[in-house]
């Protein structure tokens, strides 16, 4: 393997623990028993769980600079505008198609189809990320993040200032009201009691630098003549990306839901240092074999994601009878088979770890066979 590839092998390492660890959250047994760092943090904060997102749009950012690299030795940005463009739609399309599946149903009504959601984000930031790293150099694209999350923080604080609310909370935010605003209400996710999106369209701004500090990274590693120092160049960039997020957060909270500047850099600059540590133990140290089943999980990541939407929306929507008492495929499969294993938090965790297996068997058969799916 040649350099590129090998560093490349550390990203899929890093993608593939990112998307095992988005299986882990997303389908425990019951949302009554979870161990802490399994949910996200109810508002301000963050958790293990509150880092899968921002990971992956991080990691979206350093393959980038891998990816568009044919495209800018050979001049043809025709050829990688039309790629960026329909590879968005695709994703867009699918991240809809999910939020209505199973739409067969009769009584479904349309009217209330949550608009946005994770792919919606993915494609969006893919899209506005991909035109600024091909239209600006690398200097244009640093003072341009930094105008990003400046500008941000500056239109929410300004908000809440003249509206006299608290800018940052729940139900007063602009993230909010823009989303009411363009989208309606009925369109908006209902998770956090009222119609609020954590994947709003304001908040898809901030989100975009996530992927934009993640080319910047692309461009260290690609770059670097030397890995051992760019090793420690990166870990002193991710520490300081965590000093500053955290120092921000007094004054702007750091907040997944919001997508707060803050936010950006701190999960980034743990995102950072995640990354070197791969690249030091796998490029190196020549420490890799661990690395293989993360690596089949990576391999076809936004597959693995609809499908296993898709296999939890069917269980819900199936119904079985369980001593007197209907309730859906998902818990009739977790009380059935994971509650008689072990007590509350621990049966959930079983069941979550059962998923993480089964959908590895599936991709581990993709993988062998050379399947890979891409949008």
């Amino acid at each position: 393997m040649n350099e590129s590839n090998k560093r490349l092998f550390a990203l899929d390492t890093f993608r593939g623990a990112t998307i095992m660890l988005m299986i882990l959250v997303n389908n425990p047994g019951t949302w009554s028993h979870i161990y802490s760092p399994l949910r996200h943090a109810k508002w301000h904060g963050c958790t293990l769980t509150d880092l899968v997102f921002p990971f992956f749009l991080f990691i979206m950012g350093v393959a980038m600079r891998f990816t568009f690299e044919k495209y800018e030795i050979c001049n043809k940005y025709g050829p990688l505008y039309k790629k960026v463009f329909s590879r968005s739609i695709t994703i867009f399309i699918l991240g809809l198609l999910l939020n209505a599946f199973p739409f067969i149903r009769q009584d479904w009504d349309w009217s209330s189809l949550r608009i946005l959601g994770v792919l919606q984000r993915i494609a969006l930031v893919y899209l506005f990320a991909s035109i600024i790293v091909i239209k600006l150099d690398i200097k244009g694209i640093i003072k341009t993040s930094t105008f990003l999350l400046f500008g941000y923080w500056l239109v929410l604080y300004l908000s809440g200032l003249i509206n006299g609310v608290e800018p940052y909370a729940l139900n007063s935010n602009l993230v909010l009201y823009v989303d009411k605003f363009i989208l309606g209400e009925s369109h908006l996710w209902t998770g956090n009691g009222i119609p609020f999106d954590p994947e709003g369209l304001l908040s898809t701004i901030p989100a975009i630098v996530t992927t934009l500090i993640g080319f910047l990274v692309g461009t260290m590693i690609k770059t670097a003549t030397d890995q051992r120092d760019n090793c420690q160049k990166m870990a002193i960039l991710g520490s300081i990306f965590i000093i500053i997020g955290w120092i921000w957060g007094l004054f702007f909270p750091v907040n997944k839901a919001l997508w707060t500047s803050s936010y950006v850099l701190f999960t980034v600059g743990i995102g950072i240092l995640i990354l070197t540590s791969m690249i030091w133990l796998i490029d190196i140290k020549k420490i890799h074999k661990w690395a293989k089943p993360f690596i089949v999980y990576g391999s076809n990541s936004i597959f693995i994601f609809v499908i296993s939407g898709i296999w939890t929306k069917i269980l819900l929507n199936i119904n079985f009878n369980l001593n007197g008492k209907i309730i859906s495929g998902y818990s009739y499969l977790y009380q059935t088979i994971f509650m008689p294993l072990a007590i509350d938090t621990n049966s959930s965790l079983l069941f979550a770890l059962f998923h993480i297996v089964i959908f590895w068997i599936i991709l581990a058969f993709m993988y062998k066979k050379r399947i890979f799916i891409k949008v």
